[in-house]
């Protein structure tokens, strides 16, 4: 896949998409397009009380998400290589997760509205990890709004991700599961990854680089 334009890396909580990210974007003379997680006011309270405060938090991400992704394209899309840290679809995957059916309903009223204006994803990069391995990372990260994520929403975080992208078929899939793979500290992981995206033909693949298989 030499010429995709536009690369999303997708997974949940702590699995490292925005290290990943800016790493492809360096390597593919692209520019990264990192989200504002911490931009979010309602972060910090939510992992603490998540349905009181999931409609607001997702609202903000969606609408937040949008006009990041609509000014970058608008300027970059067709000039140089994007590789984003999410999707802007992602957004879903936490609303049907997190939100009651009345929320929903007018969730899906605003998303509707949103997304048929952003272009998607020429390749989307999926990653996987066990829920021991993602609480092993969020806590090394230490970040201030992530204290308070439990093992439980994670595994349920998880299960939602592989749900979603079993039956996603809307762009050619690279699935990597990331539990063994340090693609910051192991430069030939990250080697083998990129040959990996430009020998990409479309469809679903999945992806496991040699230095993973021996460990």
């Amino acid at each position: 896949m030499e010429k995709a334009r536009y690369i999303a890396i997708e997974g949940p909580i702590g699995v490292g998409k925005s290290s990943l990210a800016e790493l492809l974007a360096k390597e593919l003379n692209g520019r990264p397009l990192i989200e504002a997680i911490e931009a979010n006011p309602f972060l910090p309270k939510f992992y603490g009380a998540i349905k009181k405060f999931a409609f607001q938090t997702q609202l903000f991400f969606l609408i937040s998400r949008y006009q990041q992704q609509k000014d970058m394209f608008q300027q970059e899309l067709f000039t140089s290589t994007v590789v984003s840290d999410y999707m802007f679809a992602k957004d879903r995957i936490f609303a049907y997760l997190n939100l009651d059916e009345n929320e929903l309903q007018l969730y899906e009223q605003v998303y509707r509205l949103l997304d048929t204006r952003i272009p998607k994803p020429d390749l989307v990069v999926y990653l996987q990890a066990s829920t021991e391995v993602l609480l092993e990372r969020i806590g090394i990260r230490n970040k201030d709004y992530e204290k308070d994520v439990k093992a439980e929403y994670l595994e349920r975080l998880v299960d939602a991700y592989n749900r979603y992208f079993f039956y996603y078929n809307d762009t050619p899939l690279l699935v990597v599961n990331t539990s063994e793979i340090d693609f910051v500290k192991d430069t030939g992981d990250l080697a083998g990854l990129i040959k990996e995206i430009k020998g990409m033909k479309g469809g679903s693949q999945h992806f496991r680089p040699l230095a993973s298989k021996k460990r």
